[in-house]
């Protein structure tokens, strides 16, 4: 899948936190909260290369690694079973190989320490030991929905210790624009609060306060 997003607006929403860029483009495209990275720091950007598979079976991540191309996000719906790692060691080296930007995976990994180790960015659903089957088919580069979110082939995956922010392929340069324009703003508010400003002037709090009899 072939991202129609230029490397430069790839590389400044990389730098961007996932909150920011969530609210920007309007409190849209988090992932729920059970997705979190295995090891704090992490962070994870660029296009999607989706995987529909059934869950307990990792057979469509072996195929996927054929067809990956470096600096793919490989975004995996598990359907959210967290009884078996579906990604592990081996399959972390070969996706370093490729030049995988990281996984995302609606389900659980196991070989955890080693894919620390290696740098390797995985945000997941949880951590399993046990095995998994490789003989059921399923799909490449096809919307999946994880954690109430569509995400389409290509469209970029934006993650770092507070979450995940899906941001649509054809949105990208609107949605850098706004996210620049907040971290502007929140700029502006840390420096007005160092200088004895409150976040209840800031906001414009003071009527809701008072509504609320908070004197």
């Amino acid at each position: 899948m072939h991202t129609i997003v230029s490397h430069g607006s790839l590389q400044a929403l990389s730098l961007l936190g996932a909150a920011t860029i969530y609210e920007a483009q309007r409190a849209q495209g988090a992932l729920d909260s059970g997705i979190k990275p295995i090891a704090p720091g992490m962070r994870i950007s660029g296009p999607a290369l989706t995987v529909d598979t059934r869950a307990g079976d990792n057979l469509m991540l072996h195929y996927a690694l054929l067809k990956a191309k470096p600096g793919d996000v490989l975004v995996v719906d598990a359907k959210g079973f967290a009884e078996a790692g579906l990604w592990g060691d081996v399959l972390t080296e070969q996706a370093l190989k490729i030049g995988l930007a990281g996984l995302v995976i609606n389900g659980a990994v196991r070989d955890a320490a080693a894919m620390i180790d290696a740098g390797f960015p995985v945000f997941c659903r949880g951590l399993s030991i046990k095995g998994t089957s490789k003989s059921q088919p399923g799909c490449l580069n096809v919307p999946v929905n994880i954690g109430g979110v569509h995400i389409a082939p290509g469209d970029i995956i934006v993650g770092d210790q507070d979450g995940l922010v899906v941001v649509d392929q054809h949105a990208v340069e609107e949605v850098l624009a706004l996210a620049l324009a907040r971290e502007e703003k929140e700029a502006l508010f840390r420096e007005r609060i160092r200088n004895g400003v409150s976040t209840v002037e800031l906001l414009g709090l003071e009527d809701t306060l008072q509504r609320l009899n908070l004197n």
